[in-house]
């Protein structure tokens, strides 16, 4: 190959990347003719040319000193408000095992949540930073985990999976937004990607840091227990101040497409000064429900025992289980009225109401249905840029961006996360709530939130508002101890799915035959999952507890190899869940 001066000179792969998008093909031609060959360099550890960052605050200085003190393996909670700088804790805590000549191993929730902390990581710490993730294909997976075999990537940015990255000089691990339930993997060989990075930190001797400003109740207990070290960081970085909050009682309110008067004027007050706006609301599509007006049909899946979301404004109908897709009928298929109207509101119905409402301002949808490409999200972002402008989007915008420009969030549909028969619906709540009032105010301009219910005097909030996160998971936690949930207790949920219900109950059954009676584990069922159809297949479940995770996975060890015997196993597909984090 010749080089930028026209001489012979060999080029790495990373160098070819950057000079030609698809030099591969090139390359194979020419080298079927002899022209060219792959030879293997020996490799040069690049010297970390470390970016000068933001002064540590105390709190900071405090939290890295505890991490970069620790002498093998060890558990850090860095538990601090959004705005914190965990970022800051994390990069010296890298650079300090750069230092040493380890590798460091950063975990983040979401795919969109890579490129950020990429740029931010290779502009301070002065190396390649390496990422892995599901929109890589094969190859570029393949040589990403090749090089951390042989120990040549040093920092690997990474999704859940990462995790099981080879690490030969291992020195970190870090679990950014640990709270988040995308490290679980909710099918095939199911596992927490948090709770392994324990796992291998344990086994290479490495401390490992779990950062959040809203941990979960179980990192918390085991650090309030003195299982973790709790790093607490409890003030902005810099000159940034908490957002105000304030709680709009919209009972009685007129609401065009789920805004309220206030919202709306103050959306276009925020908008005349220049800054930004997100209006948050976690349901994507144009509206839940196709419903008739005449005799009350609405539109449901016929696979799963839900309804069918309304999407394209109308005129797609789509499951959000299974994934079913179909036109939307023209006319009622139970009474043959026209009357269909979409019920309840989505971000496409949203984004509709906000372009019409504020014509001559940008207004931008982030949900899965717009980023869902390759680097999708990060493309989102620029188009708006630090213009002003409205970003209408799901849970993917609570997650950990930072957008200096944006001084105004407003919630819209709390109401329905506030009566869940899930016993983790609160903390999910609450968790979503303190994330994504956390995108208003990291600059210099003073951020406020606005959260719309027609329950303004509901617990939840009270709590949230008045005393923050950690009263909320104070009072929660004794709820959790009350009732025997987790983290004072350990949960095994055994699925079955079959065609026929009778199929699935009798599997369980015999499952359940296979535990003895003096067993120190509770067993509930065989009993209907609670979207009992899903995809075709009728879902039973049989749930295990028990206080101490000895006994149950005692209980766990001696049954499953009987399961794979009984021959009502044939007839179903089934699956285990140690630590589920939802019963659905």
């Amino acid at each position: 190959m010749a080089d930028a001066g026209g001489r012979g000179a060999a080029l790495d792969e990373d160098q070819l990347d950057d000079l030609m998008d698809d030099w591969r093909s090139a390359a194979r031609s020419l080298a079927k003719r002899g022209l060219v060959e792959r030879v293997a360099q020996a490799h040069v550890a690049p010297v970390p040319m470390l970016g000068t960052g933001p002064v540590p605050n105390p709190e900071q200085a405090d939290a890295v000193a505890a991490i970069t003190g620790s002498n093998g393996f060890g558990t850090f909670l860095l538990d601090g408000v959004t705005g914190s700088g965990k970022t800051e804790v994390y990069l010296q805590a890298i650079a300090a095992c750069l230092a040493r000549g380890r590798q460091a191993l950063v975990l983040v929730p979401e795919i969109g949540l890579t490129p950020q902390t990429l740029s931010r990581f290779r502009t301070r710490l002065g190396i390649p930073v390496h990422v892995l993730h599901s929109g890589l294909n094969d190859n570029e997976r393949a040589r990403v985990w090749a090089a951390a075999a042989r120990g040549e990537a040093q920092v690997i940015v990474g999704t859940r999976s990462a995790i099981f990255t080879p690490l030969p000089n291992a020195g970190l691990i870090v679990v950014d937004e640990e709270h988040d339930g995308s490290y679980k993997q909710q099918d095939g060989i199911r596992y927490h990607a948090r709770d392994f990075a324990l796992v291998r930190a344990k086994a290479l001797d490495v401390p490992v840091v779990l950062g959040s400003a809203t941990p979960s109740l179980e990192s918390l207990h085991n650090a309030r227990s003195g299982r973790y070290v709790h790093l607490r960081l409890k003030q902005r970085a810099g000159e940034a101040r908490p957002p105000r909050v304030r709680v709009l009682d919209v009972r009685k309110r007129p609401l065009r497409d789920g805004l309220s008067p206030e919202v709306l004027e103050g959306i276009g007050q925020h908008l005349q000064r220049g800054h930004q706006v997100l209006v948050f609301k976690n349901r994507r599509g144009y509206a839940p429900v196709l419903l008739c007006h005449d005799c009350g049909w609405t539109a449901p899946c016929r696979r799963c025992d839900a309804p069918m979301t309304v999407h394209a404004g109308g005129r797609r109908l789509q499951c959000h289980h299974c994934g079913a897709r179909q036109p939307a009928p023209l006319a009622c298929p139970d009474c043959g009225s026209l009357a269909l109207q979409p019920q309840g509101i989505g971000t496409e119905r949203l984004e509709e109401h906000l372009v019409e409402a504020f014509a001559d301002y940008p207004v931008i949808r982030i949900d899965r249905g717009t980023t869902n490409r390759r680097d999708a999200l990060e493309q989102q972002l620029a188009r708006l840029g630090d213009q002003p402008g409205i970003l209408v989007g799901t849970q993917i915008l609570a997650k950990g961006h930072d957008l200096p420009k944006l001084t105004l969030v407003v919630v819209v549909g709390i109401d329905e996360g506030l009566f869940s028969a899930d016993f983790r619906a609160s903390e999910k709540l609450a968790q979503q709530l303190i994330q994504v009032a956390g995108r208003a105010g990291r600059a210099t301009d003073p951020g406020e939130v606005w959260l719309q219910t027609h329950h303004p005097g509901h617990p939840l909030l009270e709590t949230l508002v008045h005393g923050g996160y950690h009263a909320f998971a104070d009072a929660e936690l004794q709820q959790r101890d009350a009732a025997g949930f987790p983290p004072f207790a350990h949960l095994a949920l055994l699925r079955a799915e079959a065609q026929q219900v009778e199929h699935a109950n009798a599997m369980l059954t015999a499952v359940r035959g296979l535990i003895a009676e003096d067993a120190p584990v509770e067993r509930f069922g065989p009993m209907p999952a609670p979207m009992p159809r899903r995809a075709g297949y009728q879902r039973t479940q049989l749930l295990l507890s028990a206080p101490q995770r000895r006994p149950l996975h005692a209980v766990l060890d001696a049954m499953v190899p009987r399961i794979h015997g009984l021959p009502e196993a044939r007839k179903v597909r089934w699956s285990l869940d140690v630590d589920p984090m939802d019963l659905y």
